[in-house]
């Protein structure tokens, strides 16, 4: 039997699920949409959103984010929204595939761009997991999502972030954190017990928002690295 006998019937069943389903082809494509959700509420002063946001850009164009992005199998899909109180979202950057450093750089400029949306509201962390799960939904088809959350305190308005697991579409979804230490003291283990969600979920934290961009770096490049994401380390594990 010849090559092309032997896999005939693979390739013509592989033809036929990308005819019933044209999202299949798509998910091959795209295997990570990562969504971004930066903290704006009353606790982050002018000074600290800066450091945040130009953090965020910073981090995207580093050499090390910027090799995992596109050296892995498929692209990612990246969105960035900022959250505060009960009903403060905004969406930053909307959904944007990336599949070139140009494509990076042109996502990283609009980030670094952007003018703060709110400042003198709480934090309402379960309304702002509500409005990414929402946000994820109208994401690219990929074969991951993971929301992206970092804050500097705990949710102290409405509903929090366990309740919003539980009444938003969050089953595939994996919530990491990034806790920015010094405003609250208990903010690194409201995220750990509050806010991770899901298989592999994990914490980063940052001395300050001094530190926010190498933390930042840090973790969107082990979220975008196959081999570890979805992976226990360190203190990561099933988390939900």
């Amino acid at each position: 039997m010849g090559e092309h006998e032997k896999h005939g019937p693979l390739v013509r069943l592989l033809a036929l699920v990308a005819a019933l389903w044209p999202g299949w082809a798509s998910a091959l494509e795209c295997r990570l949409a990562l969504l971004l959700a930066l903290d704006v509420s009353s606790s982050v002063d002018e000074a600290e959103y800066a450091l945040q946001r130009e953090g965020v850009a910073a981090a995207l164009l580093s050499d090390s984010v910027q090799g995992a992005i596109l050296q892995g199998a498929g692209h990612v899909a990246l969105g960035v929204y900022e959250w505060s109180g009960r009903r403060q979202s905004h969406v930053v950057l909307d959904w944007v595939m990336l599949r070139s450093a140009s494509d990076i750089k042109a996502a990283a400029a609009r980030i670094a761009a952007a003018q703060r949306s709110y400042r003198r509201f709480p934090t309402a962390m379960g309304y702002a997991m509500g409005f990414g799960a929402t946000m994820m939904g109208r994401a690219p088809l990929c074969e991951r999502q993971v929301i992206d959350v970092s804050g500097d305190g705990v949710s102290n308005d409405g509903f929090g972030p366990r309740l919003a697991y539980k009444h938003f579409a969050f089953r595939e979804i994996t919530v990491n954190g990034l806790a920015v230490l010094g405003a609250d003291p208990m903010v690194e283990d409201y995220f750990d017990f509050e806010v991770l969600h899901g298989p592999g979920a994990f914490l980063e934290t940052s001395d300050g928002y001094d530190g926010y961009r190498q933390a930042m770096e840090r973790k969107l490049y082990r979220e975008i690295q196959d081999r570890i994401v979805g992976e226990a380390l360190g203190r990561a594990g099933e988390r939900g």
